[in-house]
């Protein structure tokens, strides 16, 4: 297909749109402001739904915005208006972020010109591609998930003017807290422009996660000030310090919404190409939001395509993980998992070595697809999840399911006897309660997003550790502590990729809101002056750990088999006796212990001693000659006083001696 959006010439600016059902497309010319509209210029048909106009004299930075006509019957799908100013599907830039008004979202010849309210796009000429290289962050690393606005806000040390924006996370503060904590690559919530949801403006509320945009390839301004080269040059910073980046993308639906949304650029282009639509004309909802976007229509695929090629020839990511992963494999609405886009994405020579991470499900037909992408992507693992909290609640029962988990979840990605595992394992995440909310909250707080508490999951898996919410109680207190730590842990010593959320390695907390996408305000932003700093090095610490012990970061399921040139299995599960698990160990109910010795600890072997009760227990360790059991993380080290007691996991390691014997662990 031929190039869509603005192509600028020293002569002036090419303008290509794609519709197969417009009668007519204009391309409007603003003034400098985008206050006025200087012209209406008609485009011309060129065959295969591409309309386009050659513009003499115009330069890089006019604001320009399509319109289309046809016909306008919302109920077969047909929104038509030429009152509507639509952005360019292929913009790169915005002049403004976007604002909900009802205007947007009026019926024909009832709302006006809504020039007015729509920011402009610009034409960009973008500079010359970064060279393609090669991906910073390989499975088993560990990812940092963040929301750019929320992550830096509030930080003391950035700039003013900079918080909460793509160039804060170049600080030189910002770095070193990311490599303190070993980060292989921070994966960005979405940075492109969105809108609010209609509901939230009466409420004096705003959408502060970004997962309703509007077009895919242009960055928010708020966020970007500095338009695409900001995100570039955040990038290269990051990457000199050895970080990747990994951009969150919405392909699955837009902040058009449902019949009664605005019209803001697909809609109004191409309504019935661009979103899935059932035989009666409503607009399919496999997302929640209102409207999918129909990736298996060519010209979709087509634009997807060009996204990922343009994040990653001129800002140079080292990959994309795509929400709601599941509409992207769609064909007729049935999730395919050889689909023309995943296939494409996947085969694709510029994205070829890209990391590619699913959420793989939405709640359309058989939406869960958990372990059922393509062998190019790494999956969010709610499975691995919601057994670490329940083992750590005190579940009955859970043991089993935690050590699979630890393993690499070969239940799930082991098919067709593949020896590696894709899980991204992960505690907490941007969506759900945070790391410390996990175990000071039994309910959901969401009163603050004014939908009578009805918002967000009900099941959390969560604890108070006996009091809810906020306590002055020393021992609650010191629980809560307990149990974030043990949660740290259970994640770091896990096999497979990991994610953690930004501020959970300090105990951020959202006050039990686990649904906070409308809190733009010190619900979500972190804290950087009341952090838990004693957390913050203990997930170091272990961070230290993971990078220096092979088998923790390792991707390779855990099998229990000898590797052969030691002789040493790669795990070995124990009791707190030093015995191995029997059958009837696996299956007692009661039992919150385990041992898992790994084989493979740099010439010893690593035990990660976990104790889910809040008795304290004295483990025993299996000798070997010429070792000893040292303690792995020295935890005065990191200002805890001493190996924790009860609840708890602990490391020990084995260093070379003169002569073995027997190793204790608490």
């Amino acid at each position: 297909m031929t190039q869509l959006g603005a192509t600028i010439t020293p002569e002036g600016i090419r303008f290509a749109a794609w519709s197969a059902s417009a009668r007519r497309l204009w391309v409007s010319i603003f003034d400098q402001q985008g206050g006025r509209e200087l012209d209406r210029l008609e485009l011309r048909p060129e065959g295969e739904g591409v309309h386009a106009l050659f513009v003499s004299g115009l330069a890089a930075g006019t604001l320009y915005g399509f319109r289309a006509d046809g016909d306008y019957a919302p109920e077969l799908g047909l929104w038509f208006d030429p009152d509507k100013l639509l952005t360019d599907p292929y913009a790169v830039e915005i002049d403004r972020p976007y604002a909900y008004h009802w205007r947007l979202a009026a019926r024909r010849n009832e709302g006006a010109d809504t020039a007015p309210l729509m920011p402009k796009t610009v034409a960009r000429a973008l500079p010359k591609a970064v060279p393609v290289l090669q991906p910073l962050f390989s499975p088993g690393g560990l990812i940092y998930e963040l929301n750019v606005r929320s992550f830096t806000k509030l930080h003391p040390d950035v700039p003013e003017e900079q918080r909460g924006t793509l160039a804060a996370l170049a600080h030189p503060a910002i770095i070193a807290h990311l490599k303190r904590l070993g980060v292989s690559a921070v994966e960005l919530m979405p940075v492109t422009a969105s809108i609010d949801e209609r509901h939230l403006p009466p409420l004096g509320l705003s959408n502060a996660w970004g997962y309703n945009p509007v077009t895919f390839m242009a960055l928010d301004p708020r966020l970007a000030p500095g338009g695409p080269a900001e995100l570039r040059e955040t990038v290269a910073r990051l990457r000199q310090a050895g970080i990747g980046t990994i951009l969150d993308l919405v392909f699955n639906h837009t902040g058009e919404s449902d019949r009664l949304g605005p019209t803001l650029s697909l809609r109004g282009l191409d309504n019935q190409a661009y979103y899935r639509h059932q035989p009666d004309g409503r607009l399919v909802n496999d997302t929640g939001t209102g409207n999918t976007v129909a990736c298996d229509h060519p010209v979709v695929r087509d634009m997807v395509l060009d996204t990922l090629r343009h994040f990653v020839r001129h800002a140079g990511v080292d990959g994309f993980r795509f929400d709601l992963a599941p509409v992207l494999g769609r064909v007729d609405g049935v999730f395919d998992p050889a689909a023309p886009l995943l296939d494409a994405i996947a085969g694709d020579p510029v994205l070829a070595d890209r990391v590619l991470v699913a959420e793989p499900w939405d709640i359309g037909p058989d939406g869960y697809q958990l372990g059922n992408f393509p062998a190019r992507f790494l999956e969010w693992n709610d499975r691995y999840r919601d057994d670490a909290r329940r083992f750590w609640r005190g579940d009955v029962g859970a043991v089993g399911a935690l050590a699979t988990r630890l393993a690499g979840s070969s239940d799930v990605f082991g098919k067709a006897g593949q020896p590696a595992s894709r899980t991204v394992n992960f505690i907490a995440a941007h969506d759900g309660m945070t790391l410390a909310d996990i175990v000071a909250y039994e309910r959901k707080h969401n009163a603050a997003n004014g939908e009578q508490n009805r918002d967000g999951h009900n099941d959390n898996l969560s604890w108070n550790n006996g009091a809810e919410g906020e306590t002055d109680n020393a021992a609650i207190g010191k629980a809560r502590f307990e149990d974030q730590c043990a949660l740290l842990a259970t994640l770091f010593a896990s096999r497979g990729t990991i994610m953690l959320t930004a501020g959970d390695e300090f105990g951020r907390t959202q006050k039990g809101n686990n649904n906070a996408y409308a809190q733009d305000n010190t619900i979500t932003w972190l804290d950087w002056t009341g952090r838990d700093q004693v957390l913050e090095r203990y997930a170091s610490a272990l961070a230290t750990l993971r990078r220096a012990v092979p088998a923790l970061s390792d991707t390779r399921f855990l099998m229990g088999q000898s590797a052969e040139a030691s002789g040493i299995p790669d795990v070995v599960w124990l009791t707190e006796t030093g015995m191995p698990l029997a059958e009837a160990d696996w299956n007692d109910p009661g039992r919150h212990r385990l041992v898992m010795l790994l084989g493979d600890a740099g010439g010893g072997r690593l035990a990660v001693i976990i104790n889910g009760d809040r008795r304290q227990c004295v483990f025993t360790l299996p000798e070997r000659e010429g070792f000893r059991w040292q303690p792995a993380i020295e935890t005065q080290a990191v200002d805890l006083a001493r190996p924790m007691p009860g609840r708890s996991v602990n490391f020990m390691i084995e260093r070379l001696t003169q002569k073995g014997g027997a190793g204790k662990g608490s």
